[in-house]
């Protein structure tokens, strides 16, 4: 069973976040699903990622392309085709339980300067936490990330 890890982001964007952690996951060996809420903004991530640094290039495509299923880091609004074993969460995107359950982990990036993105986080981690999921809460409030509250199974 893995757990959800929130990620409150108020000193980095989401984008250089999100690329920091699909390093990690990839080095793990996982396959990773990126989840938004808008379209759009997914083609900006992706666009992104494919201008990072060349010695850091995460491959990875948008849903709905011929090679879904064989993608390591899929980016997408819904399910995802590619078996992923880690869910990355951005933007609000909705995560259920039994997805923390089936994966090795979830990721929720949230805006912390953002009240509204605060507050759906807020209400995420007390859903996921309530039905069972383990979860941990990450700050970079001090300038590195700081391990702020853990739930526990």
């Amino acid at each position: 069973m893995g757990e959800a890890y929130f990620y409150h982001l108020t000193r980095n964007p989401v984008d250089a976040t999100l690329s920091n952690l699909l390093t990690r996951s990839l080095a793990q060996g996982w396959r990773v699903a990126v989840r938004g809420s808008d379209q759009e903004r997914l083609r900006w991530l992706d666009e992104k990622l494919w201008q990072g640094p060349k010695e850091g290039f995460l491959p990875h495509g948008l849903a709905g392309g011929d090679h879904d299923a064989r993608q390591p880091i899929l980016l997408t609004t819904g399910p995802a085709a590619n078996d992923p074993q880690c869910l990355m969460a951005v933007d609000g995107a909705s995560v259920e339980a039994d997805e923390v359950s089936a994966m090795a982990r979830v990721c929720i990036l949230f805006d912390g300067l953002d009240p509204e993105a605060l507050a759906q986080a807020r209400t995420q981690w007390k859903s996921l936490t309530d039905a069972g999921c383990g979860a941990r809460y990450w700050s970079e409030e001090s300038g590195k990330w700081e391990e702020k509250a853990t739930k526990n199974v």
